[in-house]
């Protein structure tokens, strides 16, 4: 009798390994995998959303690229399920041109454009001919020359409205040279030129504080809702729920600290100002 009871003590003892074990499993099945794709290695903002999307079961894989020409790229071809580094126009300009249906599904921050200068501290101290790097992509470069006009340093065709070419350029009374480069070189630039503009991301991955080191700085308001960077996927998962709970995740008051801390104060949380998306 004694040797039943022992016997039946240890198969009820394996069985509930066995269970725990299996719980443990089923648990782990449920981590379902995000692919992000991303532009530059300063991401602890959405470092942070990814430490709190573990609570829901999400490991959200962040992938980094080097430029702008990837992510879309990438999203496309569907080696990643998200990307977050661009603004809708680019994205408007990125669909026509390769002919694909990509979609914004979320608004993340507004990161102002900047012009910056190792060798002088106004723009109003840029002489005749001097030379100004700009990005070469269509629609940053297009923004680049209105924040030049807003400078009061170049007016532009105004039929052109956002997207002006520097074939577009009607009055430059100073004889600037605008160069186009790269958004990635941009900032490297800066021993070679006079000023360059240089995008948000780029400024702070140089080691910029844009709102402190911008010799001008693109002002925030509601011209600029084109310019709201934005989480983007493909057209046939722009309702997929498990994409929105990573939406949700980033437009957080934990996520408006990080950004605050990071950026000290260059990029603005867009979902409290444009809505969700």
């Amino acid at each position: 009798m004694k040797k039943t009871v022992k016997i039946l003590a240890a198969v009820a003892l394996a069985g509930l390994v066995l269970a725990g074990c299996s719980s443990g499993s089923a648990k782990n099945s449920k981590t379902e995998t995000v692919k992000l794709g991303v532009v530059g290695a300063n991401n602890e903002v959405w470092e942070s959303v990814k430490d709190r999307l573990k609570d829901e079961d999400i490991d959200l894989e962040i992938i980094e690229f080097s430029d702008y020409t990837q992510p879309n790229a990438a999203l496309a071809e569907k080696e990643i399920d998200l990307n977050s580094f661009q603004h809708q126009i680019f994205l408007d300009n990125y669909n026509t041109e390769h002919k694909t249906e990509l979609v914004s599904i979320g608004n993340t921050v507004s990161a102002p454009l900047g012009i910056y200068s190792e060798k002088i501290k106004d723009v109003k101290e840029l002489k005749d001919g001097a030379e100004i790097a700009i990005p070469n992509d269509t629609t940053n470069g297009g923004r680049a020359l209105l924040l030049l006009q807003s400078a009061g340093l170049i007016k532009v065709d105004p039929t052109k409205q956002q997207t002006p070419t520097v074939n577009d350029v009607t009055e430059n009374k100073l004889n600037l040279k605008i160069t186009e480069l790269d958004a990635a070189q941009t900032a490297r630039a800066l021993q070679d030129v006079d000023a360059s503009v240089i995008n948000s991301g780029m400024a702070v991955d140089a080691g910029f504080v844009p709102t402190e080191d911008a010799i001008y700085l693109e002002p925030v308001d509601e011209t600029s809702k084109p310019y709201v960077n934005i989480i983007v996927a493909r057209k046939e998962d722009e309702e997929n729920e498990l994409y929105q709970k990573i939406v949700d995740a980033y437009q957080q008051e934990e996520t408006k600290k990080v950004i605050e801390e990071t950026s000290k104060g260059s990029s603005v949380p867009a979902w409290e100002t444009f809505g969700r998306k």
